[in-house]
Order: structure tokens, then sequence, then C-alpha cells
């Protein structure tokens, strides 16, 4: 069966699709990331192939965990084996037509000596940038100080 969709329909429709942005990730290393889209189904494994791989997607909403996370780490089944993983995460605030992101890690820190960063597209949004990894020494304190005079 083939359906057709008038110009006039699909024009409509554009603005609609323009509306949302996308997560991307770009893999600059010399080595290969796996990555995993997870809400509450998980895609398949994307690789990235070192130093030319990229994944991106429209940003999406699941209505059961609130938001998505791109999951990445260096082993093809890392996600279920649970080696390191850095995640970036987003979770889309319809009423404000905005989108939280943050980026974390668990189960160790996957790309230590390697710098990340979040870049937006617009300028009045906030990147995130972490030189070198997050990791620190078990009798190392980590405090999150809220509404702090400066980074």
């Amino acid at each position: 069966m083939h359906f057709t969709i008038p110009l006039a329909s699909l024009a409509l429709l554009t603005p609609m699709v323009n509306a949302l942005g996308s997560a991307v990730v770009f893999n600059k290393c010399d080595f290969p990331v796996y990555l995993w889209s997870v809400g509450s189904s998980i895609s398949d494994t994307k690789t990235l192939v070192a130093s030319e791989g990229g994944y991106s997607e429209l940003y999406r909403s699941d209505d059961t965990t609130g938001g998505i996370a791109l999951k990445m780490t260096l082993e093809e089944d890392g996600l279920t084996t649970g080696k390191p993983q850095t995640i970036f995460s987003y979770a889309l605030n319809d009423d404000e037509n905005e989108i939280f992101y943050d980026l974390s890690d668990v189960f160790g820190d996957p790309f230590t000596g390697h710098t990340l960063s979040i870049t937006p597209s617009e300028d009045s949004c906030k990147g995130i940038c972490w030189n070198g990894g997050i990791s620190a020494s078990y009798d190392a304190d980590v405090t999150l100080t809220l509404c702090a005079d400066s980074c």
C-alpha cells in the first residue's frame, strides 16, 4: 500500500520536525566507542569508529524514565557486563521548551586521560568540559556546592 501526503500537509509538519534539536556524539578518539541509547528500552549497539564515527538522534521523551541516556563504553559488550560507562543524558521540559543535559560516569571512567566536551549550538546554553577525566582517590572528598560564587 502506498500513501501520499499533499505538499500543503507536509509543509504544516515541517515546523514541528525542526522544533527539536539533536543529541550528537562525535568520536575523535583513536579507538572505537560503543554507544547505546537507553530509555525504557535499549537500542542496538552503535559502533563509533575511531576518529570518524558519529551518532545523532532527535531529542525524544520517554514517559517511563523521564529522559534518555546515551551510554558509552570502550568494550563492545560493556553495557551488559558492567564495564566503565560515560553517560550523556538529556530530558525534555515541554512546558518551557527546554532540554536539560549532563555527563556522568558509572563503574569507572572509560575516558581517563581524554577530554570530553559538550558544546551546545546556541551561545545562551552552557557547555560541559571534562579535562582528563573525573576520577579521584577514595580518600578525597568530592563536594557539590549549590549556588557557588565561582567555578
